[in-house]
């Protein structure tokens, strides 16, 4: 994991350098040559993805920002989203994830939980299918709302379980159950809210340089405090990923949309959920000089 981009850019191998630096621990090299199942514990993927994010927008920024209107980030990326509009600096961002990540690992230790993606439409709301799974087994919410296809639940395993079930009676047409180590953005991280608000208060935030968008409220943000609380919130609040992308696309019509970082996920969520919008990945060297001459 950004391995090539240490590779070939010494300023992507430079922040990589600072992140380990911030955290005291070789987060790079576990990034380039693994252990998989290590680099993927919650402590030290969300470090990672920030790490991988902020190389590939160092790669970028002198040629991009001038253009960029707004951010966003799914879960973690929105750290990486505060961090390109300069609310926080590599060092203290870096340091704030790693404390979120160990919080979220913690919190899903002690009250242990699992997630599950339900694909397809479902002839009644997932909202009303947690509500009734929570009732006869455990508590599961909605966690992500990614597409309109696709939505990701969270809770209890027992109230996972029995959601999955519902979700296939009322016509999903697959349901996964994901391989993390927690019930992210549900009740069950609630543990992890008093650890994360005392770490963003002594982060130092300043108001974004352009709006993020919120998982939270789907909603802009554009002051350091109004951040601060909503990244807290964001532990125990669902993803309104296609709220966000909706809410940016008719506030900037023809927009050209830039996932930074590993994968083209958000991408491709894009393109469902905003028909026609030009949407490019840039994660990789190939994909950075392909943007420069998008610029260009």
């Amino acid at each position: 994991m950004g391995k090539d981009l240490a590779q070939a850019f010494p300023i992507a191998r430079s922040v990589f350098g600072e992140v380990d630096a911030a955290i005291g621990s070789e987060l790079s090299k576990l990034c380039f040559e693994g252990p998989a199942e290590e680099l993927t514990k919650t402590s030290n993927a969300q470090p990672a993805l920030f790490a991988h994010g902020a190389a590939v927008w160092a790669l970028t920024k002198e040629a991009l920002q001038p253009h960029v209107r707004c951010a966003a980030g799914h879960s973690l990326g929105e750290f990486t989203a505060y961090h390109a509009a300069d609310a926080i600096g590599l060092t203290g961002g870096a340091k704030l994830v790693r404390v979120r990540g160990e919080l979220m690992q913690a919190a899903g230790t002690a009250r242990p939980g699992t997630m599950a993606a339900v694909i397809g439409q479902t002839t009644s709301p997932i909202t009303e299918l947690c509500e009734r799974a929570s009732r006869e087994a455990g508590v599961v919410v909605p966690a992500n709302y990614n597409t309109d296809e696709q939505t990701v639940v969270s809770g209890e395993v027992a109230g996972v379980d029995r959601l999955m079930e519902l979700a296939r009676e009322a016509g999903a047409k697959r349901v996964i159950k994901l391989p993390v180590s927690g019930a992210f953005h549900s009740p069950l991280m609630e543990p992890a809210t008093v650890g994360l608000s005392a770490a963003c208060a002594s982060s130092a935030f300043t108001d974004p340089a352009f709006p993020v968008y919120s998982n939270v409220t789907a909603a802009p943000c554009t002051e350091a405090n109004s951040a601060k609380e909503l990244l807290v919130r964001q532990l125990t609040s669902p993803v309104r990923w296609s709220m966000q992308v909706r809410a940016i696309a008719e506030r900037y019509p023809n927009a050209t949309y830039v996932e930074m970082g590993p994968g083209q996920v958000l991408r491709g969520m894009v393109a469902r959920l905003v028909p026609g919008a030009r949407a490019v990945s840039c994660g990789t060297p190939a994909e950075v000089e392909s943007l420069h001459e998008l610029l260009a």
